[in-house]
């Protein structure tokens, strides 16, 4: 300190205290003026800490800050990405084929984030009947329509409405409705009326066979488990989502496999050459979301109708969750997707899309559902969309059409002009008329929609079911199957899983820039003293904690650092206070302190998972990118570890990681992509984790709860938590576990933790692994858990 800064430092702080003795509020002006002039100088006055940084002020909330600076570097990413697009593309035009090479790899990724991954069976449509064995079908003028299943996977059946003309079949049609609209409502039911009522119809007249899917609706009428008597207010399609998410499936790629497995279909009735005709594909809303998937990959379909969806996609996240599609924004908008189908036609019809304000109410006994909205689409972000495609295709060989009403925005899809365009580009020779008056059907004996709906729901919760039973199957092979030998001789294989592992959550390594840490005296007792930390992480993304540091540290020696992380909607202070009166006391009972009072450093970081709806949009932000809430964790903790192996009093060989429940998670999960982290312990989460996102049998099942950001995609085929722990092996791993402890049965929790031992024995170093039941809840014990960091981290210094 210079002497000039050293006379203003004395003379302020004197004219400071005889402000305060006179009653006078200048000591707040005194100390920021001491900021503005050395934030060093600052720190010396009001306690310096023993490590290098600049004054940490204000008074916000920082895991309010730390939220909203996520949410910020998230959007600005998602726009980076939008302009980094094209380098994924090298289209070649020079033909179809070439086309289809060109494009193959992308066409590969996009099914398989859609959830396309399970072989469909032999076509097979068969006509329903009703209890008398009676065909369901009504014999119109032109045309007969019939009530169908059509067989899509070995376990699951697609229904809805065949419509056969009476004359030649000109073209096939697979039209798809928007998800609350019934089959019956193109088909031109009389007693129905809803968006392109009758459409259907009009295309049969034209000599279009023409097939029309039941889809899950937004209703939760069956959004539950009857055997249970558990229900949630989560929309159907949402109900599916979080279920099949988990295991690599989608509600949309069931119901894309319900598409092809129609094309098959038709394909398989094309018994000769000359019965071949054209295979057309139009949707509307949630259909027209599905017609353009399709569209993009199944190149058997000669012309598509998108009506109602097409549009800019970086909103993904606002959407309905049953939307989300991980990692689709990175290489795929609406745009990207419409070029896929080229050399085939992609009608875009832009029209009022249906309006869902958010998830069927919630109450007492029904709740869970993610927020999520459909809004009017704009005109000119659509159009922007469909430039940006456009703009991508040499102009002599464009194949999309833009189609809006004369008004601008038409309250209806498939109109005139639309229905004409989709029948002269699948070689319909007669006119697509409108329906007269008398030619509406009629349904005096047909099916029961809502047993129809029922059965739909049913069956793909089944099919799902069944792959969440299977799933270890392939784990089994893709990963354990591949460990064998020795710790040296296994550093290769799980370099590779580590990458995977990195690639499904999403890694993020944290800018390469200062950390420049600012730091702000907390506390101090006879035995330690706590600061309060921020480090810079990514643009935008800081971490926070409280670091505390016993007072018997003699001078060079380096002590180990326990990382303790608090878990949901939790703060730093909630592992630190020992306040039993506390709200969170219960939980964490005084965790750091306690660990401190042994002479070990401790780090509690603040993790964004507080805010309720404000951090799971996070979520929502970060999966169409390809990141994930741990995403950010991840970088925030490398952060944290890179700064404390800098400190001259921290072992960097000796730091280790401690949470509970959501910080349990984090145990499992950032331990094997941080560098630096010697041992982890997992209280109060371990359990079969992929069961416990997916299973509909158990009612501590996230499908029950209102975390709709839990499921990660395809966990269920890739890490389960056994999978996860044997990635941080060798280090010392160890479960803490309250038998009384809700987050899942001690079954469970052992069914997995057997995985873990035994691969710790095949390495020799079972001593190394642990588990501790104790008779409590979901709580912090520090009994075994003490004496396991006691026994691994208690190297050179003994406690004092």
């Amino acid at each position: 300190m210079t002497k000039r800064l050293r006379i203003i430092y004395k003379n302020s702080l004197m004219f400071a205290i005889r402000s305060i003795k006179k009653k006078k509020a200048y000591i707040i002006n005194i100390f920021m003026f001491l900021i503005s002039i050395s934030p060093s100088l600052t720190l010396t006055a009001f306690g310096q800490p023993p490590f290098e940084s600049t004054l940490l002020t204000g008074t916000d909330d920082l895991s309010v800050l730390m939220v909203q600076g996520i949410d910020r570097y998230l959007t600005l990413k998602t726009q980076e990405l939008k302009q980094e697009r094209h380098n994924y593309w090298k289209y070649d035009f020079s033909s179809a084929q070439s086309f289809e090479r060109s494009t193959q790899q992308n066409r590969d990724l996009l099914s398989e984030r859609l959830g396309i991954a399970d072989k469909r069976a032999s076509p097979d449509l068969e006509i329903l009947t009703t209890k008398s064995l009676k065909q369901l079908k009504i014999d119109n003028k032109e045309s007969i329509l019939y009530s169908v299943r059509w067989k899509v996977l070995d376990n699951l059946w697609a229904e809805g409405i065949l419509i056969l003309p009476k004359q030649k079949i000109a073209a096939r049609v697979i039209m798809i409705p928007d998800a609350d609209i019934v089959p019956e409502v193109l088909a031109g039911f009389k007693n129905l009326r809803g968006a392109g009522w009758g459409s259907a119809l009009r295309l049969a007249k034209a000599g279009c066979q023409v097939l029309i899917p039941t889809l899950v609706n937004r209703q939760d009428t069956f959004s539950g488990s009857e055997i249970l008597n558990h229900f949630t207010n989560q929309p159907h399609r949402e109900w599916l989502y979080r279920q099949s998410y988990e295991l690599g499936r989608h509600i949309i790629g069931y119901e894309l496999q319900k598409i092809f497995a129609a094309i098959d279909w038709f394909q398989s009735e094309d018994h000769t050459q000359e019965s071949k005709v054209p295979i057309g594909v139009a949707g509307y809303g949630e259909g027209g979301m599905l017609a353009l998937y399709a569209a993009a990959i199944d190149r058997r379909i000669t012309c598509t109708i998108v009506s109602g969806y097409y549009n800019e996609r970086e909103q993904l996240w606002s959407e309905p969750i049953y939307r989300n599609v991980f990692g689709l924004l990175k290489t795929f908008g609406d745009a990207e997707l419409a070029v896929m189908a080229w050399p085939n036609k992609v009608i875009i019809e832009h029209c009022k899309e249906p309006v869902v304000g958010g998830p069927p109410q919630s109450t007492n006994i029904r709740f869970g559902a993610a927020p999520g909205k459909l809004d009017s689409l704009s005109f000119s972000s659509a159009f922007s969309e469909w430039e940006k495609a456009k703009n991508n295709i040499p102009a002599s060989k464009n194949h999309l059409l833009f189609v809006k009403s004369k008004s601008g925005l038409g309250d209806h899809p498939f109109s005139d002009t639309v229905l004409s365009l989709f029948a002269e580009q699948l070689k319909v020779q007669k006119t697509v008329s409108p329906l007269s008056s008398n030619e509406n059907v009629y349904n005096n004996d047909w099916v029961n929609e809502t047993e129809r709906q029922k059965k739909t729901v049913r069956d793909i919760e089944m099919c799902v079911q069944r792959t969440l039973a299977l799933c270890s199957k392939t784990r089994d092979q893709s990963f354990w199957n591949t460990l064998s030998g020795d710790i040296s001789s296994q550093d290769k294989i799980k370099a590779i899983h580590r990458k995977r592992f990195a690639d499904i959550l999403g890694f993020l390594s944290p800018q390469p820039s200062e950390m420049l840490p600012k730091a702000r005296k907390l506390n101090e007792t006879e035995k330690w003293t706590s600061y309060e930390i921020t480090l810079n992480v990514l643009p935008d993304v800081f971490a926070w904690g409280i670091i505390m540091i016993p007072k018997n540290i003699p001078p060079g020696e380096k002590r180990p650092v326990v990382v303790c992380q608090h878990g949901l909607e939790g703060l730093p202070g909630d592992v630190v206070t020992t306040d039993s009166t506390a709200q969170n006391f219960h939980y964490y009972k005084g965790l750091a302190t306690r660990l401190t009072e042994r002479g070990y450093i401790t780090f509690c970081p603040h993790n964004p998972y507080r805010g309720k709806d404000n951090f799971r949009v996070l979520q929502r932000k970060a999966n169409p990118i390809g990141l994930t809430l741990f995403s950010i964790i991840t970088a925030q903790h490398q952060r944290i570890v890179d700064w404390l192996s800098s400190l001259s009093f921290v072992d960097s060989t000796r730091i280790a990681l401690y949470g509970l429940s959501y910080g349990g998670k984090t145990a499992m999960r950032v331990p094997v992509l941080v560098k630096g982290y010697c041992l982890s312990i997992c209280s109060g989460d371990f359990n079969e984790w992929v069961l416990k996102n997916a299973t509909t049998a158990y009612d501590f099942s996230y499908l029950f709860t209102r975390e709709y950001e839990m499921p990660e995609w395809d966990l269920g085929h890739t890490f389960n938590y056994a999978e996860m722990a044997a990635l941080i092996a060798p280090r010392p791993f160890m479960v803490e576990r309250g038998i009384y402890d809700g987050v899942a049965t001690d079954e469970w929790v052992d069914f997995e933790f057997a995985k873990v031992r035994r691969h710790y024995m095949n390495l020799g170093i079972q001593q190394l692994c642990a588990i501790e039941h104790f008779p409590g809840p979901h709580t912090i014990n520090g009994v075994g858990t003490f004496e396991f960091l006691d026994k691994y981290l208690k190297r050179n210094w003994i406690e004092k």
